[in-house]
């Protein structure tokens, strides 16, 4: 071989390699324009209406918290074993999700919710798990970096969002002073932009005006940490930011004032009509600026009726998030939330919404 074309060959691979690492890493990109969502320089649903109502520009998502989620406290993990072996295997679950990710999106699901911290396995209520991907000190733990790794390079294949929780109220506590909450924030902060991740939208804490250990990430505070994590940025990229309140719970003007979009939760919400006035409410809070509003979280389903919280988001142009736990007496396929999980589409209840998700998105 000539040393002209070595040199050649050479370049030619390293275009290729540093144009397929960069494609790997910055494939889907998310961004916010007025209060609409972007895919890509694309509305999404672009030109979809449902029922008169406009889609394109929604953020139609589920909670799926619990996609890297392990329990290191051996009196509880024990009972979080699969149903046809018995044992609990958080590789396993990651990876049963990310197989599933496809799945979802081909319903017209382009945003699920994850989190750093999980949520309650047992649906509502605290059996004594352990689940954080942080460290006393806020260190990231190495495996659970991985796992969450996999799922958002997925994600950035598939195009899809992810919307990435750090804190939950009920594993807050293991971060042991609020240096160690703010370290933990920066520490995975730089890592989504040192990684050039740019399908990542952050929910700092889940219902932020609930029990948490740490002032700073109580709803009178937590509006610090939406500004710290806004003013990070590395090439150009910032990551857009919010927090979320408890089911019901309007969201107040410290956090409505800086977050890039505003997140709100339907447990609780038994009457669409109270839905709506809590849609008419945030809209009306001091520091609102028409940011997108996105429900994340919504246990109330009814979607064989004409009416349910869904259809009322959609029509009052909010994104909506299906929210699923085990209940008692179910089986292993009913939920997202419970641990074990069934990632699958294979309750009755999952069919509903993934049947109206794709009635509604036209996917």
């Amino acid at each position: 071989m000539s040393k002209r074309l070595f040199i050649t060959l050479t370049i030619s691979f390293l275009i290729i390699y540093f144009s397929i690492n960069s494609y790997s890493q910055n494939h889907t990109k998310v961004t916010i324009k007025g209060n609409q969502f972007y895919i890509n320089g694309e509305l999404t649903y672009k030109g979809r209406y449902w029922n008169g109502h406009k889609i394109e520009g929604l953020l139609m998502n589920s909670r799926m918290v619990q996609g890297i989620f392990d329990d290191l406290n051996p009196k509880t993990s024990a009972t979080f074993g699969y149903p046809d072996n018995n044992i609990w295997d958080p590789e396993r679950n990651t990876k049963e999700f990310i197989e599933n990710m496809s799945l979802w999106k081909s319903y017209g699901l382009l945003a699920f919710t994850l989190s750093m911290q999980g949520g309650s396995p047992v649906g509502y209520g605290n059996n004594g798990w352990i689940n954080s991907s942080f460290e006393a000190n806020g260190k990231i733990k190495k495996d659970y970096l991985e796992r969450l790794e996999r799922i958002l390079n997925r994600a950035n294949e598939l195009g899809m969002v992810v919307i990435l929780g750090y804190f939950y109220f009920g594993q807050d506590h293991i971060l042991q002073n609020e240096q160690a909450v703010i370290k933990a924030v920066d520490n995975i902060s730089n890592w989504i932009l040192k990684k050039k991740y740019k399908n990542i939208i952050i929910e700092i804490n889940n219902e932020c005006d609930i029990n948490y250990d740490h002032k700073i990430l109580q709803k009178e505070r937590v509006h610090e940490l939406i500004a710290w994590v806004q003013s990070k940025s590395k090439k150009g990229n910032k990551l857009l930011v919010g927090t979320s309140y408890s089911g019901g719970f309007l969201p107040e003007t410290n956090t409505v004032s800086v977050a890039d979009f505003i997140l709100l939760h339907g447990n609780g919400v038994k009457e669409i009509e109270k839905l709506q006035k809590l849609i008419d409410n945030t809209k009306k809070v001091q520091g609102f600026h028409n940011q997108p509003i996105i429900i994340n979280e919504d246990d109330h389903f009814d979607f064989e009726k004409p009416e349910n919280n869904f259809t009322i988001s959609v029509e009052n142009y909010v994104s909506w998030g299906y929210f699923d736990y085990r209940m008692k007496g179910e089986k292993f396929e009913d939920g997202f939330q419970s641990i074990p999980v069934d990632w699958g589409i294979n309750s009755e209840r999952k069919k509903g919404f993934f049947g109206l998700l794709k009635i509604i998105t036209g996917y």
